[in-house]
């Protein structure tokens, strides 16, 4: 149901996180490697036959001059979720940043943070929700969840600081 993509294996570790959020609401995806610079055929061949395989979001994942989420971008009409990352070929992360942010007008890509793979995940889950009443379910748990983890971290602070008095 999402692809994601990334540029080369070093990606991994980062473009993993979205696969672990997909994984945790049940979401099915596909995870690979598809390059912009060094498999273009390939690329070309993913984003045009991405819809007729079912999937519904393109999370892409690229460092450096980060091409791949703005090429998928420009050649299918399905979301493109971009997940710019520091690479060693970067310039601190942030020509990865502008290069999926700054795209022009007509060709869209979500852009989440420098590393931000776990928000594309949630991004995708979200836009699947839309029609989709389980994965909203799945979504709504994991709001409250975000909800409690800080309620539990308050009362810590409330009682260390009652300690304190």
């Amino acid at each position: 149901m999402v692809g994601i993509i990334m540029g080369s294996k070093s990606d991994l570790p980062i473009m993993r996180q979205a696969a672990e959020v997909l994984q945790e609401m049940e979401i099915a995806y596909e995870l690979t490697i598809v390059s912009a610079h060094r498999t273009p055929l390939r690329m070309v061949e993913y984003a045009q036959s991405a819809r007729e395989r079912g999937f519904k979001v393109i999370i892409a994942g690229a460092g450096g001059a980060a091409h791949l989420p703005g090429m998928v971008a420009s050649i299918t009409t399905l979301p493109v979720i971009g997940v710019p990352i520091k690479s060693s070929n970067s310039i601190d992360g942030w020509d990865s940043v502008l290069s999926i942010l700054q795209m022009p007008a007509g060709v869209p890509v979500a852009t989440v943070a420098l590393d931000g793979a776990k928000n594309a995940g949630i991004l995708a889950a979200q836009i699947i929700s839309t029609y989709d009443l389980r994965v909203a379910e799945a979504l709504s748990l994991f709001k409250q969840s975000l909800t409690d983890k800080v309620i539990e971290t308050v009362q810590e602070v409330e009682h260390l600081e009652n300690l304190k008095q």
